[in-house]
């Protein structure tokens, strides 16, 4: 049983864990651990992972293994630590901090096109999100205006839990078409950007976010792409 640290604060830097297990590949499973790992468009986290007082090796990436836990990927071979060992991690939190600018300020351009979301992907600087969209935006400018305007509305940015049976009853809050909402323990993870009674976005999400939609900055609309005859992948990017 792993609990994820990066659910219950997205700006811990570091953490003590213990070492459940060690992969064939030489992946390294944590019982708390503190990495994000690649899913959702979001990449998995990087930093280093330290031991006894004398050990450490730098962490690549983090991936999901088959039943949903993190695993730490190590940048080059070197000694790992064992099953039942203490680790120290130690995240790289100005990545981390990166990832989490542009997967809200994704959510915030799910906000203003309103279609059905079909893939998406966050790097350090910018984003992208593919809608079912046969023609595309008539008003760029207002587009890019109306998501500056909520970041500088400096909006909150909070979480909640909430069962599958109550997520079918509303396939309204499922923007996503070709992914499942991430779901574990019988919930499904929902990130609301708003107030609760009158949210601007509301949708299920496993990524890591900022607190507040003023962190994100400004950002401008980058190329606007025709993906198939009804697809449209639309870019992001921040502008510091």
């Amino acid at each position: 049983m792993t609990v994820p640290l990066y659910h219950q604060d997205s700006y811990l830097k570091e953490a003590p864990a213990t070492v459940l297990a060690i992969t064939d590949a030489g992946g390294i499973v944590l019982d708390q651990p503190l990495f994000y790992p690649q899913g959702g468009g979001q990449p998995g986290d990087s930093g280093w992972l330290e031991w006894n007082s004398r050990h450490a090796i730098p962490i690549a990436t983090t991936m999901r293994d088959a039943d949903g836990h993190a695993v730490l990927v190590p940048m080059e071979p070197r000694p790992l630590p064992a099953p039942g060992d203490l680790v120290l991690q130690r995240l790289d939190l100005p990545r981390r901090l990166a990832h989490m600018r542009v997967h809200t300020a994704l959510h915030l351009l799910s906000a203003v096109i309103p279609l059905p979301i079909t893939g998406g992907a966050v790097s350090a600087d910018r984003g992208r999100l593919d809608f079912m969209m046969p023609d595309p935006p008539a008003d760029k400018q207002g587009l890019q205006d109306r998501l500056n305007a909520l970041v500088k509305s400096d909006l909150p940015v909070t979480q909640d839990w909430i069962g599958h049976d109550e997520l079918l009853s509303r396939p309204d809050l499922i923007r996503t078409r070709d992914v499942a909402p991430p779901r574990g323990d019988g919930r499904v993870r929902m990130v609301r950007i708003g107030p609760a009674d009158a949210p601007v976005d509301l949708q299920p999400c496993g990524g890591t976010h900022v607190r507040r939609t003023g962190e994100i900055g400004p950002l401008w609309l980058g190329k606007i792409e025709a993906k198939g005859r009804d697809h449209r992948r639309v870019h992001l990017v921040l502008a510091d």
